[in-house]
């Protein structure tokens, strides 16, 4: 079964594409954030997943659009190559400590979007990323994939250690959540 999609993602404010296989691949981010890229990067790689992303955003203005639209283009590529979500494992979780940071990430391929995000950023900027960035995108990617997603710092004091947890964290805990390990859908609902 291939579990892949290809968004084509096209606003006056960015220009998107975004090809995702759940079952590997390599991992090729650029957009035009260093820093973002780098926790893309961390994301695909944990999660195990192929990511190939090309983002041009209107970084003149700044990188809240880039960040968001890619948020919302993963989601939309996540939710259709989860299709109607037949054998997966449906929950996961990781805490992932990176020096002094401690991330939690618990999710649900649920359907039901909702986004608890408890991180505190102690610096405004990780080189030319925003740190208000990660909960825009974290945003974007629940409410356009349909995931229930906690995240929470438990202990930290650098907003790169912050961030870099919680991107690794996020991808270990979708690296169990779409595994197959059955053919049902796993709901009492007999839907997702």
């Amino acid at each position: 079964m291939e579990r892949i999609a290809a968004i084509n993602r096209s606003t006056k404010e960015t220009e998107i594409l975004l090809e995702l296989n759940l079952e590997g691949g390599a991992v090729e981010v650029e957009t035009g954030i260093g820093f973002f890229d780098h926790m893309l990067t961390v994301l695909g790689f944990y999660a195990g997943m192929g990511l190939k992303l090309r983002v041009k955003g209107d970084l003149h203005v700044d990188g809240h659009h880039t960040a968001e639209d890619t948020g919302i283009a993963l989601g939309q590529a996540l939710k259709a190559a989860l299709g109607d979500k037949a054998g997966v494992c449906r929950f996961g979780s990781a805490f992932v400590p990176m020096d002094e940071a401690l991330a939690m990430t618990v999710l649900d391929l649920s359907g039901r979007p909702y986004l608890v995000f408890d991180a505190v950023m102690p610096q405004e900027r990780i080189g030319e990323y925003e740190s208000c960035l990660t909960k825009e995108f974290m945003a974007a990617l629940a409410s356009c994939a349909g995931l229930t997603l906690h995240q929470k710092i438990l202990s930290g004091d650098n907003a790169h250690h912050i961030t870099e947890a919680l991107f690794k964290s996020l991808g270990l805990a979708l690296k169990q959540a779409v595994k197959i390990e059955g053919g049902a859908i796993p709901s009492t609902k007999g839907v997702l």
